[in-house]
């Protein structure tokens, strides 16, 4: 059946917007806006929950625009809607500093969920959103009181499918169950390099529906065939589903409608005149009717859905006041009030205790201490939860107990960290991923897209180094520290013993605007004696941990396991009559945001004599120590052996250590 011509103009608008902002910006997508406006016009106005007045409610549904170098797409729809996006930051669009960059950014834009661009990573964060959704309903909806209750929805096209991470995680979805979890599918056929048969063959609805899903073939320009299709999507609730929407890219455009041509460049102004023609389009551009921003306004009704879940949330809040704190305290990020006095408590019990131990362990038992101080807490791991030690007591996989709050990712480090990035943009949890730090490599686009949107993820990357032992260079990590502590707002941490341990868990937890690396090792570990100052230091991400016994001539910096060696040096050397200190430095990159008399009654600047030692690539290291200094590290791959064995091998020893301090001094 036709569309009607009313929902044709209410789609146009976002085709003639998206066109005219891509033309004045000389830079942009046009196609897949003007392909999918139809889908955006049923989803936008006859389904999505949202409020163009306050974005974050709680209870909104999430939209993710999966394909978001169609990022016009959803900056018409959020002007149309009533989003505070105006005309002009449509004009400002993928200006400096506008509302409206290229890529869909979170802060940036009202309205926006995540930020999107690499594709693959935007159905990964709705899975994410989606895992949410479900756990927390779990955790906290009553007989009667649906307080969580939202869906889900992303679009995405051909080359969403084609990444490698949409395998990862549709698969998981399927297996999770993700009920509230819709996915709209733009199959136009066509990539930059043109038609997409000569790459991408898939039978993408037997594929979809081996994983799991529940899959809906309809006309993508029909409204009538995509809102059944949508309702029956939503109808499913014991499937995530996929609604393969047949359109045609720049639809509407009469030379560049099914081409490449309409995909990534402006359609030039002599197509837009005939592509105005050919809508019936008569108005300047940027200018729109009254009855259709009247038509496409979302500001009353959403009103209207808030204030009904407001009402609901009082009388749930009457029947359980205790539940209600919790879940507003975990949905607006907000630790409890008595964590810190508590944490600060076990830190320091970790120092009394002592004892060697690795610190993948010393991890374990910090998640065993602090996840029933915290329940937001939402581990998993990437099929190596036996070796990672990511699993505590009382840990509940979510795939059997929709309430638990442990995910069993499978080998999945990528789909894993995207997934971990939706839910931590959600709201409500704060999740932890863990993997091998070797195999941070598979997940590194999400590792940086979690930090590019400031979100509270934790990373945990144990099997540090050639410490590793006998599984040999393939997964011996060498430069992954280095890539890590380049990467902005990323912390990397890599503690040397238990103490360092539950402080890095701690500041990872606090980190509210930061995502975390918590660098770990497979070997037992010394402990440090350390006084109460000291202790306190570790926060600050590099401390005195070994002052000078005679005047100061060198300093050694060291990190993880290589503390143990640094120590030992230390008490050679000192023993020598070499004035020497060891500062451990856990966390370089808030080192070296602590003022500058800190950092200089740490790392004196006169002194020039230093070595930092770790068992990794060098390169780092020479912003602390200088050209004229020496770094103990490791600039080639590994081999197999024992762990005590390649220490000596590559030369990360205390005598090394040892001779570099006395060649410097």
């Amino acid at each position: 059946m036709p569309t009607p011509i009313n929902e044709r103009k209410l789609a146009n608008a976002i085709r003639v917007l998206s066109f005219d902002a891509v033309q004045k910006a000389n830079s942009g997508h046009p196609g897949a806006p003007m392909g999918m406006a139809d889908i955006a016009e049923v989803l936008w106005r006859k389904f999505l929950k949202h409020n163009p007045a306050d974005p974050q409610w709680h209870n909104r549904d999430r939209f993710v625009l999966s394909n978001g170098h169609g990022s016009m797409l959803i900056y018409s729809l959020l002007h149309l809607s009533g989003y505070d996006v105006s005309v002009d930051d449509l004009k400002g669009f993928r200006q400096l500093h506008s509302k409206t960059p290229g890529h869909p950014e979170l802060g940036y834009t009202p309205g926006i969920e995540t930020t999107t661009g690499p594709l693959g990573q935007g159905i990964a964060n709705a899975v994410g959103f989606a895992i949410a959704e479900k756990t927390l309903a779990a955790q906290f909806n009553r007989d009667g009181h649906n307080i969580v209750d939202h869906h889900t929805y992303a679009f995405l096209g051909d080359g969403c499918l084609m990444e490698g991470i949409s395998h990862e995680v549709c698969s998981l979805a399927g297996t999770l169950g993700l009920g509230k979890l819709v996915f709209f599918y733009d199959d136009n056929g066509i990539s930059i390099d043109g038609d997409v048969e000569g790459w991408f063959t898939d039978d993408t609805q037997a594929r979809f529906e081996a994983y799991g899903w529940q899959v809906i073939k309809v006309d993508g320009h029909d409204t009538d065939e995509i809102t059944k299709a949508t309702e029956q999507a939503i109808a499913e609730t014991a499937k995530p589903s996929l609604i393969i929407c047949k359109t045609t890219i720049g639809a509407g455009s009469p030379n560049k409608q099914g081409l490449a041509a309409s995909h990534g460049a402006p359609l030039g102004d002599d197509e837009i005149v005939l592509t105005r023609d050919a809508l019936a389009w008569t108005h300047a551009p940027f200018e729109l009717d009254d009855e259709i921003y009247e038509a496409w306004d979302a500001k009353a009704k959403g009103d209207v859905q808030q204030k009904n879940w407001d009402a609901d949330f009082e009388a749930y809040k009457k029947a359980y006041p205790g539940l209600a704190s919790e879940l507003l305290r975990r949905l607006n990020g907000e630790l409890p009030a008595d964590f810190e006095s508590q944490a600060q408590a076990y830190i320091q019990q970790t120092q009394e205790q002592g004892g060697d131990v690795a610190s993948r362990k010393a991890s374990q038992n910090a998640i065993n201490t602090l996840q029933p101080l915290l329940p937001e807490l939402l581990g998993g791991s990437a099929d190596l939860a036996g070796s990672n030690l990511t699993l505590f007591k009382g840990a509940k996989g979510i795939e059997k107990d929709a309430d638990g709050n442990y995910i069993y990712y499978g080998v999945r480090e990528f789909g894993m960290t995207a997934i971990a990035n939706g839910i931590a943009l959600h709201g409500g949890f704060i999740p932890y991923v863990a993997t091998f730090l070797m195999f941070m490599e598979y997940a590194r686009n999400a590792v940086r897209m979690g930090a590019l949107m400031k979100q509270r993820v934790i990373h945990v990357y144990t099997h540090d180094s050639i410490g590793l032992g006998e599984d040999g260079p393939t997964h011996q990590p060498v430069e992954q520290l280095t890539s890590l502590r380049t990467t902005p707002n990323l912390r990397t941490w890599r503690p040397c013993d238990a103490t360092e341990s539950a402080s890095a868990w701690v500041e990872a937890i606090k980190s509210e605007h930061n995502p975390s690396a918590l660098i770990f090792s497979r070997q037992s570990l010394p402990h440090q004696a350390r006084d109460a100052e000291q202790v306190a230091n570790i926060n600050k991400g590099g401390y005195l941990l070994a002052k000078e016994q005679s005047e100061l001539q060198a300093i050694i910096i060291a990190t993880g396991s290589e503390v143990g060696l640094a120590m030992e040096a230390y008490e050679t050397l000192s023993a020598n009559g070499v004035g020497v200190r060891v500062v451990s430095m856990p966390c370089a990159e808030i080192f070296v945001e602590q003022d500058a008399s800190y950092r200089e009654a740490v790392l004196p600047a006169n002194i020039r004599a230093r070595v930092a030692v770790e068992a990794a690539h060098v390169d780092y290291w020479y912003k602390f120590v200088g050209l004229d200094s020496k770094v103990i590290g490791i600039n080639t791959y590994g081999e197999s052996a024992p762990a005590e064995e390649l220490y000596k091998e590559f030369g990360i020893t205390t005598d090394a250590v040892v001779d570099a301090v006395n060649s410097l001094v």
